[in-house]
């Protein structure tokens, strides 16, 4: 393996900790803010926003330069797999929801009044932005899933398969709280968290796994 491959490879294993440590910190010391019930994305209001801001803008940077260092070590010809590239648009979700920053939703600033949905068009192309993230990542799971199994890695087939599946799962629970039903509204923020988590701590896992290999191949 290249030096520059390794680069590239390291990328998910710089950027997706350090996005979680990013907002935990940030939920934890911002005034009125309660990581429980509100989305990690109103982070990005306030004095504040620009520091989440840039935790999905630099975020999503590595992510993209991590799917390029994926491509180049797989090096498939098969057309199905897709993997490396959809990570490439996790990273690029990312970067959207960064530069087009949510409105006031799901009752964060407390000041504001409780909307269940965006309203302006930086708005919804955050939304919009945000699920390629929620779409492609679990469908990389599971792409990644096939290719392990071709390989022989059942273990680590498995794990992808458990996290693309443990993802949707905390997806749709935190939708619900969002949504303020009933039951799961206390505890959105916390799902939405752990949606999130699943997920960055496979490609910081998948990050580690390929340095890993090909170091051991050479």
């Amino acid at each position: 393996m290249d030096a520059r491959t390794k680069i590239l490879l390291s990328c998910g294993l710089i950027g997706c900790p350090l996005f979680l440590i990013t907002v935990l910190i940030e939920g934890f010391v911002r005034p009125g803010y309660n990581s429980f019930l509100y989305p990690l994305s109103s982070l990005s209001l306030g004095e504040w926003g620009w520091i989440q801001i840039l935790n999905f803008i630099i975020t999503g940077i590595l992510l993209i330069g991590f799917s390029f260092g994926l491509r180049k070590s797989f090096n498939s010809n098969n057309v199905k797999f897709r993997g490396p590239l959809l990570i490439g648009f996790v990273g690029s979700g990312l970067i959207g929801a960064g530069i087009f920053v949510t409105d006031p939703i799901f009752g964060y600033p407390p000041n504001e009044p409780l909307l269940l949905r965006q309203f302006t068009i930086h708005g919804h192309l955050h939304d919009a932005f945000s699920m390629l993230v929620f779409v492609c990542l679990p469908w990389a799971c599971f792409n990644f899933r096939k290719k392990f199994i071709s390989k022989g890695e059942n273990r680590w087939a498995n794990y992808s398969s458990f996290t693309g599946y443990a993802f949707i799962a905390a997806f749709i629970i935190a939708s619900m709280g969002f949504k303020q039903l009933s039951g799961f509204v206390n505890f959105a923020g916390l799902f939405q968290r752990l949606c999130i988590a699943f997920g960055w701590l496979w490609l910081t896992l998948l990050s580690l796994h390929v340095l890993r290999t090909n170091d051991q191949s050479e």
